[in-house]
């Protein structure tokens, strides 16, 4: 099933030379997963400010490249430059988590959507990166499998607020979008678990 995280594999080749600068004056991966979480954080609070700094919806579609860039260049990092480490697995795990909470729970502000539905689209999300990892734990590798992983989820809330940005009746729409998206990650959450079997 195709995901965005197919496209992985040709993003981080266009990060490459990034990469390479970023070593170069001694930038180091742990460092870069820790960025990634406090950036996710910020976007969380400047969508909270929406409602007296109306561009703060446009720190989610900016900020989700921004922080797909830095997750995918942690990694690229830790494997290139054999910066490896326990410390960092569990940072780059516990960040995805934070940046979902972060990043998914402020949409309970908005109105015409259902909270309960933004709440059970976190819940799901967190859940799907717990399977993933569950796999790894059992001593199989980590899983990634879609539909709706974290990449995918981003593509979703940043094209969401993007549409919200121009035209704020779509949030009126936002229980069919938000709940078929919580659909779809419970069944990326299956297939993970069926896989780690």
């Amino acid at each position: 099933m195709f995901s965005v995280y197919n496209l992985k594999p040709a993003f981080q080749k266009l990060l490459q030379p990034i990469l390479h600068t970023l070593y170069k004056i001694g930038v180091t991966a742990n460092q870069l997963t820790i960025s990634a979480i406090i950036l996710s954080c910020l976007m969380g609070f400047g969508f909270l400010q929406y409602h007296t700094f109306y561009l703060g919806v446009l720190i989610i579609p900016f900020g989700l490249l921004l922080r797909m860039a830095l997750n995918a260049l942690d990694g690229m990092m830790a494997r290139q430059y054999d910066m490896q480490s326990q410390v960092g697995e569990i940072l780059n795990e516990i960040g995805d988590v934070v940046s979902d909470i972060a990043i998914i729970f402020p949409f309970v502000i908005l109105p015409g959507i259902n909270p309960v539905i933004i709440i059970l689209f976190g819940v799901l999300a967190i859940l799907n990166e717990f399977a993933g990892i569950l796999s790894k734990a059992i001593g199989k590798e980590r899983r990634y499998d879609g539909p709706m992983g974290k990449s995918d989820r981003a593509l979703v809330i940043g094209i969401f607020c993007l549409v919200f940005f121009f035209w704020s009746d779509v949030t009126y729409y936002g229980d069919w979008i938000f709940g078929t998206a919580s659909a779809l990650v419970l069944t990326g959450t299956i297939i993970r678990l069926k896989k780690a079997l």
